[in-house]
């Protein structure tokens, strides 16, 4: 399988960005795991990388401070240069009816209940790069 140059995790639990990284470096699905604890540490980490645009983001929605619906309302007011052709998929424990209604207006390529698992890269990678995990 073609591996995806980047991928960014946002979360504020590190031990789900441990893991999750960890998933993603042994599936062998990307070049690069970048990862930030917060929708700010995110952002600047978007603009020293630019214009290496994240091929994914794995976006938590529920954060202390910038959350990630505020994340996704300051990303999406970045130049195009600097999303590129992104897909930003949210990952979630659980979803407030307000909060499904706000992300309806967002342009998010999809929702992702935690946590992350073999299945659900493999779903991802089908769905938006037309990739497949090998068996």
């Amino acid at each position: 399988m073609q591996k995806l140059p980047n991928i960014l995790l946002i979360d504020d639990d590190q031990t789900n960005n441990f893991l999750n990284e960890l998933l993603l470096k042994k599936l062998e699905v990307t070049e690069n795991v970048f990862v930030a604890e917060s929708g700010t540490e995110a952002l600047s980490l978007l603009a020293r990388q630019a214009p290496e645009a994240p091929d994914l983001i794995l976006l938590d929605v529920n954060m202390p401070g910038m959350s990630g619906i505020q994340f996704l309302e300051a990303y999406q007011q970045l130049p195009t240069e600097q999303r590129g052709a992104t897909v930003v998929v949210m990952l979630t424990t659980t979803m407030d009816a307000r909060d499904l209604g706000r992300l309806d207006e967002l342009s998010i390529a999809g929702l992702v209940s935690k946590p992350l698992t073999k299945e659900k890269v493999d779903n991802l990678l089908q769905l938006h790069f037309q990739r497949q995990l090998g068996s």
